[in-house]
């Protein structure tokens, strides 16, 4: 149950013994006088029920929960702090006397943030703040890129997760149900599974690798036909790693054959794609994920944050999902939650993988915003050879519907088509009796019998990138694209800084509050810096470095 708290007061025998133990100055504190308390307790009374003991203020533990990023401290060493630190003390407007409280309460306030989807309340009061005291406004210039999350989980290859899988799903059962399980499954199931699988020595043959990755198939299968038998407790069917038991059965066994029903160990070519494979037991929503050169199990993270000139570069937005989203998939999403905070910038700068000619064109007539960003040139052989005819060579007039080629021919058909991936565009095909005896044909196409066709995007987006792409070659652009590489070090911040490299929890919901709680631990340091008029680092270089020639 929760009382709001009316009074956030810090008591005058803490702000007295804080100010003599910090006679220059705490972050914490300095942060504390600037914003106040920043959350009230009244914003968070949906989380709690009418009745029960009196709840901890939350106001409270929003601040130890962003301190407790801040630092990366584990629960209990929060909850230590709270008792021990006399900075901590005087945020939180304690009594230097207080005793503190048990560290379950930040899991428990933890959970009930993300199943209220309640979590973004923790950056958008800071935002809020942050506009009301002019240190943040929309408009002017923002950047966004993204970085690989591991999740909290151990790396597998495919027969230790089939084999922990099943593990992890008797260990579930013999929670519940010991007696039953016990005298269930078969005795062999003992010396099998009474171990982590990659703890023992898995056979060298792959004769012998397939055979045990079946007989572990055989086992999986048994068990969910136990779990679902008339003398079996009838809420064993249902949980939850039965039910992911049976998805990595259906991913890595061939089980179709009506014929032979026993599961056939696939083969590397049979599995299904990656975005759609578990990659554990122990954490359901982490997925492959594959960047560049890069690649791992786990999530996906990107964060927005300010970039112009005398303002703190605070960050307005962070967007988490599972490592199979492509960056162009959240530009959307992006947008739309900073038109709903009032923050959408006149420029966004990103890195090629968000600037898609959908979301170019879209960006700009939906939201005003221009996408700043190097895009994919024209792969095209025409655009190759510089004394060749590609599509900037043709005249194209979308009323009627016509494109005009060099050497003056108009083309001869206008027609709608779909790509394999879904994009509609126009397939626009020039007559043959103008293109076999044309003098310019071995610049044009370098089909024997056929004519020149184009491919046309609809006019927004084919207009948006053909001057993305004009754009891009000037010295404007790269004077004014080079200050989208200072995110970089806001990667680097967070992951190396606050150790979000790895997940601390498991689940997209758990690893996003994490996130937000890290976005906002960044914006108190950077406001602090800020406001204590500190420079911001410029890139390290390294003496050796500066010795190159």
């Amino acid at each position: 149950m929760l009382n709001p708290q009316p009074n956030y007061e810090i008591p005058e025998e803490t702000q007295r013994i804080a100010r003599a133990a910090f006679s220059k100055g705490n972050p914490y504190m300095h942060l504390r006088d600037e914003v106040g308390t920043l959350y009230e307790d009244e914003a968070f009374e949906h989380l709690y029920s009418c009745t029960g003991q009196p709840a901890i203020a939350p106001w409270r533990l929003v601040w130890i929960t962003v301190m407790q990023f801040a630092e990366n401290l584990t629960d209990r060493q929060a909850a230590d702090a709270v008792r021990g630190r006399i900075d901590w003390k005087y945020v939180l407007a304690l009594p230097l006397a207080d005793a503190g409280f048990h560290y379950s309460v930040l899991s428990e306030f933890r959970d009930r943030l993300v199943s209220t989807e309640r979590d973004a309340i923790l950056l958008e009061r800071l935002l809020d703040q942050a506009k009301e005291k002019g240190w943040l406004k929309g408009g002017r210039r923002q950047r966004t890129d993204s970085s690989h999350v591991l999740a909290n989980i151990q790396q597998l290859n495919r027969i230790e997760l089939v084999g922990e899988t099943l593990r992890h799903a008797l260990n579930e059962i013999a929670r519940r149900e010991p007696e039953w399980l016990q005298v269930s499954i078969p005795s062999a199931w003992w010396q099998r599974y009474v171990r982590r699988i990659d703890e023992t020595r898995l056979p060298k043959g792959l004769d012998a690798r397939k055979e045990l990755a079946e007989t572990i198939g055989r086992d999986g299968l048994h068990l969910v036909a136990l779990v679902n038998g008339h003398d079996a407790p009838p809420e064993l069917a249902h949980l939850e790693a039965i039910r992911t038991l049976e998805l990595i059965w259906r991913d890595h066994y061939d089980m179709d054959d009506p014929d032979n029903p026993t599961p056939r160990w696939r083969g590397k070519g049979t599995l299904p794609p990656t975005s759609q494979r578990l990659v554990s037991p122990h954490d359901t929503e982490a997925r492959y994920g594959f960047k560049d050169t890069t690649q791992w199990r786990g999530y996906k993270v990107h964060f927005t944050e300010v970039c112009e000139p005398h303002v703190p570069h605070l960050v307005v937005h962070v967007h988490t999902t599972d490592a199979t989203v492509q960056d162009v998939e959240v530009v959307e999403t992006i947008h739309a939650n900073l038109e709903r905070k009032g923050l959408l910038p006149d420029e966004h700068l990103m890195d090629g993988m968000y600037m898609g000619a959908d979301q170019i064109a879209n960006m700009q007539s939906q939201y005003g915003v221009s996408l700043v960003g190097p895009v994919r040139p024209d792969v095209s052989w025409q655009a190759q050879d510089p004394d060749a005819y590609d599509i900037t060579h043709f005249e194209i007039d979308w009323e009627n519907q016509q494109a005009t080629c060099p050497q003056g021919k108009t083309s001869h058909s206008w027609k709608h088509a779909k790509a394999d991936y879904g994009r509609p565009y126009y397939r626009v095909t020039f007559h043959k009796d103008d293109c076999l005896p044309c003098p310019a044909r071995q610049l044009c196409t370098r089909s024997k019998s056929g004519s020149r066709s184009l491919s046309l995007l609809h006019q927004p987006t084919f207009e948006a990138l053909s001057m993305a792409r004009q754009r891009q070659e000037t010295d404007d652009f790269r004077e004014q694209y080079h200050k989208r590489a200072g995110v970089e070090g806001t990667m680097n911040q967070t992951m190396n800084g606050f150790s979000m490299r790895r997940n601390r929890y498991t689940g997209l919901a758990k690893t996003r509050l994490q996130h937000i709680a890290t976005s906002v631990a960044v914006n108190f340091q950077r406001l602090w810096a800020w406001l204590m008029g500190i420079p911001t680092a410029k890139t390290q270089t390294y003496p050796f470095a500066i010795l190159a020639p």
